[in-house]
């Protein structure tokens, strides 16, 4: 089995906050820098997203791939790689935990990849690492900036 990489931040913002900006798929590319375009495909009875289309650009990773997720309440969703060019696999979760007095939330992100092609562990989880800060740093900025709604 693959090794992960996960890391965490404080966020000022309720959990709530926190989730609808990771569930707002369509606005990705205005804050992750890596994800340059983001189709929907599918929903759930929620209208949670269960199916997304992904266009990636993270420097020595380049790849058009589909991302199955699944959401566990309020405070977590996953996903699992369904299809890629690039990626045999690309599985991770966010997990949003109140802090404080609830108007802070610490963010969990997890995050395994493995290439198609050969690559040493140690470049994958640096790949993974700069993956999962400048993902964080995205959605701290972008919760904090209230560009939310």
């Amino acid at each position: 089995m693959a090794e992960h990489t996960s890391s965490s931040i404080t966020i000022e913002a309720a959990p709530a906050d926190v989730m609808s900006v990771i569930a707002d798929f369509a606005r990705y590319p205005e804050w992750t820098g890596e994800v340059k375009e983001a189709e929907v495909l599918e929903t759930d009875a929620a209208g949670r997203a269960e199916k997304v289309r992904l266009l990636l650009d993270a420097g020595a990773i380049k790849d058009d791939h589909t991302l199955a997720y699944t959401w566990t309440g309020d405070n977590e969703v996953s996903w699992k790689l369904v299809k890629s060019q690039m990626l045999r696999e690309l599985d991770g979760s966010y997990r949003l935990s109140p802090a404080g007095d609830g108007a802070r939330t610490e963010v969990t992100y997890q995050l395994t990849v493995d290439v198609k092609i050969p690559m040493l562990g140690m470049i994958k989880r640096k790949a993974e690492k700069v993956i999962i800060d400048r993902a964080l740093a995205g959605l701290k900025k972008r919760v904090e900036s209230g560009a939310s709604a």
